[in-house]
Parts: structure tokens; C-alpha cells; sequence
């Protein structure tokens, strides 16, 4: 198939309604950036059933076809690269430039690519002469998808590529904050693809209800709230839908005495502020030993001090506004409860009064409570909470006292005093002296009330097919 490249308005006027439709706003400077569909159920129904007819067909092609088509899009996803995070950074904020827009989009082709690449064969469970058994793995049929504001683009790319790799096709559903992201690189993609196995369909709460409750949906992804996702499993019951789960996370980073401040103090930096803190598995609560505590808290601020922090299509920015009002509200508040407990506000802290988009500064905080809300709520913005210990089996006590397990870190100068401490930490992954460094070919999933269900590698594909034994 040839390969189109689109300009940012050509991809707005293929996924606009061409009448009504509701209109989404730049986080940044409140302009309006396009106009969204509001689809209906009974739009959902539709696509439901096209996906329905076309799954047999799709899954009777080979794991090469099907491969072949994920490299496709992910040429057409890189053919269309700036157009995709133009639209990306006015819609969901984030900056062009910095780990940001233009990483996410690349993120989108890198993990087609990965996804095309994994090697799923079948398993000799018991080969001993006298019975043989194989593990296969088989489609599941139709995989519904939900999606967060955060990454849009990414995260829809992680729930559809495995899916329609493995021969199910895809029915997704992005959040009311970022459709348009959504449709466009949904629209990008299907240029390469055969008719009816990935479709899209953006609307309200009702639609997600409906995708999640749905007779014909074997297989729901949702990456979101661990609210949300326990009304999905509660609601998944009576269909025994499979699911992957990817919840909330408070994600906790533990600095042993060993570390140079200076050495480690960007990549901290960077590991809380990525996308401006609005990430699941982002550093959110950093416990520091007395030891370094002061040398690390200046070393953060110095770096947090110059990273620009500004509308995202500008290229000099790093950092953007949060992305809606609900969330811009909820850093303000557990920031304003942190300082007025009497925790030391190291830098920010203080939005400007009448300023346009929600933008909330780049806020370090220390000398706080580990049982403050700033700590044991996950705030999803610029603000982190620093945290002094003295014991590492202090620190790990706090790491693992909340509910919530999507990933952790440890910062030392030793490699194996931090794999020592990692294996006691209670998270799905645990990076050392880094943190979120999500890659492709690696598993990713939660623990705890984080969620459950793997991504990525070829465990992920597994997540996405029906185990079969052929015993003989």
C-alpha cells in the first residue's frame, strides 16, 4: 500500500464530524484545537460487529502477514511523524521537544516495529516418548480497549499491537481529553491495514461502559484509575472477560547513601517529570538517606530550575501545562495541604495568578511527612515530595506501605546493594538508577492494586492470545 503523508489539517479534517461534534481545547492557551465526534452506542454496536466479521478472516492470516502490516504502519505512523505530535502537543499539552511529543510518536513506531519482530512459537510442554503436549496460542476474538489522556498515542499503540498481532481485531475507546490524537494516528494506521479489524470510536462514559460490559468483547485492555478498573472487573464478571489492567501507581524511589548527588540528579529529575509528572509508572515519592539528603535536594533543584516550562509547540519548552482543569486542581490541593503542614517548599509551589492554561510550576518539596497526602496520594503532576530516612529498612518499610505497585526504583553506586533492595520491593517492575524506562521487548505490569496482566515481549502477546494444549 503506498503511504500518504498528511498535514495536521488534513488529519482534522479526515476525523471531524462534519457537523457538530464537540470541541477540545488546547490545555495550554485554551484555543480551540479541533472538533471531536460524539459517537454513540449504537455507533459502538457497529463497529463491534464489522470487527466481529472480519476477525476469522484476519486471524487465518500467518504470523508474517500479520507482522508485515504492523511494519507498515509503523512506516506510515513515522511518515506522518511531526503532523501526529503537532496535534499531539495541542491537544494534550505536552511539548514538542524533551521526552515529550515527538518521543511519543517515535515511541508509536518503535513498538510497532518491536511488536511485528517477537517470535511466538509453540512450547513442547512434555516431549518423553510417550505423550507429547504443545502450548499454542490462538486469537481471542474481539479486544476492547480504553485509553488514558496521558499518552494517548503510546499507550493506544501498546493495547493495539499485540492485539491485532496475535489476529484479534481491535475496537478502541480514547479518553474524552484526547480523542483527536486518538483518531488521527488510528486513521494513519488503518491506511496500512485490511478493512474493519481496528476500529475507533470516541465518545462519553457510556461508550466505555458499553465497550467493557459487551456481550462480544473477549478481551478488555484499560490503562486509567484503579477506581475505574475495579468497576471493570466488577462488571467483566458475568462475561468472564479476559483483561489487562494497568492502574494507578504512587511509584516510590529509594536514593542509598552511596550515590553522587550530582551524577543522579537529572536522571531523578527526569524520572518524576516526565510528560510534567503525568505518567503511571513516574517517580511520585523519592526517599532520600540522611546522608545525602541535603546534597540531593540541591542537586534537584538545580536541574528542576532550568528546564523551561511553556505552551508546547514553542521548541525551547521541556515542560507543559497539565492537561485539564480536574487534574491542574488536584496538584494545587495536595500541594497547598503539603505547605501548610509545614513541609518545605524547596521550588514552585505558587501558580501564576491569571495565567493562561494549566500550568503548575515545577514544585519540589521537602522536609514532609511520609503520611502527608502529597506522599500517600498519587498526584500525577509537577510536584515531588522528598522524604528523609535513616534505615534502608525504613525506607523500604515506607516504599511498600501503600496499596499501590507499578514500578519503584533504586539509586546506588553499588549494583548489587541495589538489586538487594529492589528484590524487597513490592512493585511490578523495579529500575536501578533510572526510573520508567519502559522498553518493548521487556514485560511490563502491577502489582498490588496496580493491576494485573502483562505488556510488552512476547509475554504480552501471550496476554493477548487463548491458550491450547494439544496433547498427543
Amino acid at each position: 500500500m503506498t503511504i500518504a503523508s498528511f498535514s495536521i489539517q488534513q488529519l482534522l479534517d479526515a476525523i471531524q464530524p462534519s457537523t457538530g461534534g464537540r470541541d477540545i481545547l488546547d490545555p495550554a492557551t485554551g484555543a480551540v484545537v479541533g472538533r471531536a465526534p460524539e459517537q454513540s452506542t449504537a455507533d459502538l454496536e457497529h463497529a463491534i460487529s464489522s470487527a466481529r466479521t472480519a476477525q476469522s478472516s484476519w486471524a487465518a492470516t500467518s504470523h508474517d502477514d500479520r507482522s508485515d502490516c504492523l511494519l507498515r504502519a509503523a512506516n506510515a505512523v513515522e511518515a506522518n511523524s511531526e503532523a501526529l505530535a503537532e496535534l499531539l502537543s495541542r491537544e494534550q499539552g505536552k511539548p514538542l521537544n524533551g521526552p515529550n511529543a515527538r518521543f511519543e510518536v517515535g515511541a508509536c513506531a518503535s513498538w510497532l516495529r518491536a511488536t511485528a519482530s517477537f517470535d511466538l512459537q509453540p512450547e513442547d510442554v512434555v516431549d518423553d516418548g510417550e505423550v507429547r503436549a504443545e502450548l499454542h496460542y490462538r486469537p481471542l476474538g474481539v479486544v476492547g480497549a480504553i485509553g488514558p489522556w496521558n499518552w494517548p498515542m503510546m499507550i493506544s499503540v501498546w493495547q493495539l499491537a499485540p492485539a491485532l498481532r496475535m489476529g484479534n481485531t481491535v475496537v478502541m475507546k480514547p479518553s474524552e481529553y484526547t480523542p483527536l490524537s486518538v483518531l488521527a494516528l488510528i486513521h494513519v494506521i488503518n491506511s496500512q491495514l485490511p478493512a474493519d479489524i481496528l476500529h475507533v470510536v470516541a465518545g462519553g462514559r457510556d461508550i466505555g461502559e458499553a465497550l467493557s460490559t459487551h456481550a462480544d468483547i473477549d478481551k478488555l485492555m484499560f490503562t486509567g484509575s484503579t477506581a475505574t478498573g475495579k468497576a471493570i472487573i466488577r462488571s467483566s464478571a458475568d462475561t468472564v472477560k479476559r483483561l489487562t489492567l494497568e492502574l494507578g501507581g504512587n511509584d516510590a524511589g529509594i536514593v542509598l547513601p552511596d550515590v553522587d548527588a550530582k551524577a543522579v540528579a537529572q536522571d531523578l529529575f527526569w524520572g518524576a517529570f516526565i510528560n510534567t509528572g503525568q505518567t503511571c509508572a513516574a517517580l511520585k515519592r523519592l526517599y532520600v538517606h540522611d546522608d545525602v539528603y541535603d546534597d540531593v535536594c540541591d542537586a534537584l533543584v538545580e536541574v528542576a530550575a532550568s528546564m523551561p516550562m511553556g505552551v508546547g509547540l514553542n521548541e525551547n519548552n521541556v515542560l507543559g501545562p497539565l492537561q485539564n482543569k480536574a487534574q491542574f486542581d488536584i496538584v494545587a490541593a495536595l500541594v497547598d495541604a503539603a505547605k501548610e503542614s509545614g513541609a518545605r517548599v524547596l521550588l514552585g509551589g505558587d501558580p501564576v495568578a491569571g495565567q493562561a492554561g494549566y500550568f503548575y510550576p515545577t514544585t519540589l518539596v521537602a522536609d514532609i511527612d511520609n503520611a502527608n497526602d502529597l506522599v500517600t496520594q498519587e498526584q500525577f503532576g509537577p510536584a515531588l515530595p522528598i522524604v528523609r530516612y535513616s534505615t534502608v529498612d525504613e525506607a523500604i518499610e515506607m516504599a511498600n506501605a501503600l496499596e499501590v505497585g507499578l514500578g519503584a526504583s533504586v539509586w546506588s553506586a553499588n549494583i548489587d546493594r541495589a538489586r538487594a533492595v529492589a528484590a524487597r520491593i513490592e512493585a511490578g517492575t523495579v529500575w536501578i538508577n533510572k526510573h520508567g524506562a519502559v522498553d518493548p521487548r521487556v514485560p511490563f505490569g502491577g502489582a498490588k492494586q496496580s493491576g494485573y496482566g502483562l505488556e510488552f515481549g512476547v509475554e504480552g502477546l501471550k496476554q493477548l492470545g487463548a491458550p491450547q494444549i494439544i496433547s498427543y
